[in-house]
């Protein structure tokens, strides 16, 4: 049996996806997620990123290869059971109408809930920890659609966060966020791994990622390109050959991390 407080194990085995039998997204590929790692996936528009997040939430099926969770095949998993170890802040959350805060977060309880059963005092804690963790228990009863778009996002990792899962799926969760809030909300990610959670994302930015990944996958054609450190694996050359993008990098003056800087008229 596995140790709910372990970090969770994710990997791919031969893995290929696509979209009600269109054409193939991700063919063939094989990745293993550290346990304990902060992991980014970067890439181009269309290479696959956020279908492979979606398998790896069991949201998504392989046509072919297998998705394991802690060494198992994750389709063998009860589904509440794999929602107590992976979590996803998806892309596009959408709360229902006049749902307020404390109640959307509430509602990452529902793995550790019957049909029947009312809150329990460690659902009330778990979801009162969470808010805390985010930023968010001032706004605990507003209507989520009142916030700003910064703080509707905290409000959608606090409900992940109660979930109390070993590891978050983040599928671009900084998009249409001014950099203020995208730093902030980075950091927090940063600590919450730190803490001792498996964290995977799909990020656009891949200056961010290499500053905040202790690893990164880069993807091209539903392949992966490169996997390691981003000190490792982020050259010029390999920027190139994902982006199609000429650049130099150079030591963020801040962190140490790689720094892409790309070359003007180049392309």
């Amino acid at each position: 049996m596995t140790d709910a407080s372990a970090p969770a194990h994710l990997e791919a085995e031969h893995v290929s996806l696509s979209y009600d039998g269109a054409a193939q997204v991700v063919s063939d590929l094989d990745v293993s997620i550290t346990p304990g790692s902060f992991t980014v996936i970067v890439g181009p528009n269309g290479c696959g990123k956020s279908t492979l997040l979606r398998a790896f939430a069991r949201l998504l099926s392989p046509r072919a290869g297998t998705i394991l969770l802690d060494g198992t095949d994750i389709a063998k998993h009860r589904p509440k059971d794999a929602a107590k170890r992976v979590g996803l802040l998806p892309q596009d959350s959408q709360a229902p109408d006049g749902i307020t805060v404390a109640e959307l977060v509430a509602r990452g309880r529902y793995p550790y809930q019957g049909l029947f059963r009312s809150a329990s005092a460690d659902d009330e804690a778990a979801v009162a920890a969470a808010m805390l963790a985010t930023s968010v228990t001032d706004f605990a009863d507003r209507p989520v659609a009142e916030l700003s778009g910064g703080q509707r996002q905290r409000v959608w990792v606090a409900m992940a966060l109660a979930q109390q899962t070993s590891a978050l799926l983040l599928d671009e969760p900084t998009t249409f966020l001014d950099i203020a809030h995208q730093i902030e909300l980075l950091e927090l990610f940063e600590r919450l791994h730190r803490e001792g959670r498996t964290l995977v994302a799909v990020l656009h930015d891949l200056n961010h990622a290499a500053r905040y990944a202790t690893e990164l996958i880069a993807m091209r054609d539903g392949r992966i390109v490169a996997h390691g450190k981003p000190a490792d694996i982020v050259t010029a050359e390999l920027v190139e050959e994902v982006f199609g993008l000429p650049c130099v990098v150079v030591p963020d003056p801040v962190t140490g991390t790689p720094l892409v800087i790309p070359l003007k008229g180049q392309r």
